[in-house]
């Protein structure tokens, strides 16, 4: 491992690849320190304290964990690249049944550009949207919350503020990830998202040492050795699932064209066992969670119950949140993944899969196939996200803590460093340094 690190810094490329990497990171760990104009800190803070005890807050701690903490801070990155993200979701819907739109992305690099420039559109729209929504809430932010004055001169003109800002800190995190993905290495928008979950860890540890603190003892330090193994546990699960992949062996008929012999040689379809990632966790999320949210500030009984039901840790939210995850994996692999189209690719190059016909029942096999095995992906994602309500139940500690033991965040943190590894690993391999999976080694230059 420490010879595998000291090697990327041989690497001219990959040297500067990696500094201008961690750069643009700290410049977007920067902006989220810099607040946005009009607002009264100190009762932003006892705003973002009392909605945490309510049942808005389950909402607002997903968007602060995605913006790295800026949410609660409402600095100039408070809205992070959530608009993108669901920009990029809604497009990649709108692919699937939108025939011009699938009929774009299948043009090759220039379509993909063309797709990419809706996206943007698309999370400009969203982030206004989105802005304008955060600064008519704080000005206005409801019985729950009487009696503080978040904002100093509220008006239009904080308004336009507010909306010019968050708008444009969006776009400038989208041009910094799209940077990372040109100059740097690894997925960068990906690297963004997960350096502002890594930055609630300091926070999270500072609340795990009060709660062992000798004062409270809420936890028992056994206690806490139990929580380490689980937490070794559960990220060991996540790279195995994330990895894991049934290989469909394909082979190519042998062809004779003149004096030239082509086809024969046989390859496999890597059929994942996740294919949704996170995707599905956050849909599920944000359909259960925003009428739960919206009831919990309607001053009506009936809607204050229907909000408590639909609360973290209540059996009922677990259940529906479980089913819901297991529903957006089935219905996302079903967008991107269409075994009748690599039927037909396989039967246009003269390529088979051993014991089963070409054309409809090869279509048939890799839909039987995929169904299975996404049935055991969802379930894991299912149990992987409702895992830190068990532990808020078990332990009596806050979201911040448990939320590192599942769900979301350990996800996404898991997928992008084993990514970002791949990739570091493939350009050290490709000159003959060692990397860092022993498998892989490659031994002096050759």
């Amino acid at each position: 491992m420490l010879s595998a690190l000291q090697n990327i810094f041989k690497i001219p490329d990959l040297r500067r690849k990696v500094l201008v990497t961690l750069g643009l990171i700290a410049v977007y760990r920067i902006g989220g320190f810099i607040p946005t104009p009009g607002i009264d800190a100190q009762a932003l803070a006892e705003f973002f304290n009392r909605i945490a005890k309510s049942q808005g807050g389950a909402i607002l701690g997903i968007m602060n964990m995605f913006s790295g903490g800026s949410l609660e801070k409402l600095t100039i990155f408070a809205l992070g690249i959530m608009p993108y993200i669901s920009s990029s979701i809604i497009i990649q819907l709108l692919t699937a049944v939108i025939p011009a739109l699938e009929k774009l992305s299948k043009e090759g690099k220039a379509g993909h550009q063309k797709i990419n420039q809706y996206t943007r559109y698309a999370t400009v729209g969203l982030s206004i949207v989105q802005s304008y929504f955060i600064a008519l809430w704080l000005e206005h932010p409801g019985r729950l919350l009487e009696g503080l004055n978040i904002v100093i001169n509220p008006g239009w003109g904080f308004r336009f503020i507010t909306v010019i800002t968050l708008t444009t800190g969006t776009i400038f995190i989208m041009w910094l990830g799209e940077q990372i993905q040109e100059r740097g290495i690894g997925n960068g928008i990906s690297l963004l998202i997960a350096a502002g979950i890594i930055s609630r860890i300091p926070a999270a540890i500072q609340q795990l040492v009060i709660f062992v603190s000798p004062k409270t003892r809420q936890i028992h330090p056994f206690t806490l050795v139990i929580m380490a193994v689980l937490l070794f546990g559960v990220i060991l699960a996540v790279i195995m699932i994330t990895q894991g992949q049934r290989k469909i062996p394909v082979q190519y008929a042998r062809r004779v064209v003149g004096r030239k012999v082509f086809g024969g040689q046989s390859t496999y379809i890597p059929l994942k066992v996740d294919t949704s990632g996170v995707i599905a966790i956050i849909f599920a999320q944000s359909i259960i969670l925003f009428p739960a949210t919206v009831a919990s500030f309607i001053p009506n009984p009936a809607f204050q119950r229907f909000a408590t039901t639909l609360t973290r840790g209540h059996a009922v939210y677990t259940f529906l949140y479980a089913l819901l995850i297991i529903f957006f994996c089935y219905f996302y692999t079903a967008i991107v993944f269409n075994p009748k189209d690599i039927s037909d690719n396989m039967k246009k190059y003269g390529g088979f899969i051993p014991g089963i016909r070409p054309g409809e029942p090869t279509t048939d096999f890799l839909d039987f196939v995929m169904t299975r095995i996404t049935l055991a992906g969802a379930i894991f994602i299912a149990l992987i996200a409702i895992l830190p309500d068990f532990i808020m139940a078990w332990l009596k500690v806050p979201y911040l803590i448990a939320s590192f033991f599942g769900g979301t965040g350990i996800l996404i943190i898991v997928g992008v460093m084993l990514d970002t590894i791949k990739q570091i690993e493939s350009q050290l391999l490709m000159r003959n340094y060692e990397g860092f999976i022993k498998g892989g080694r490659v031994h002096g230059r050759r």
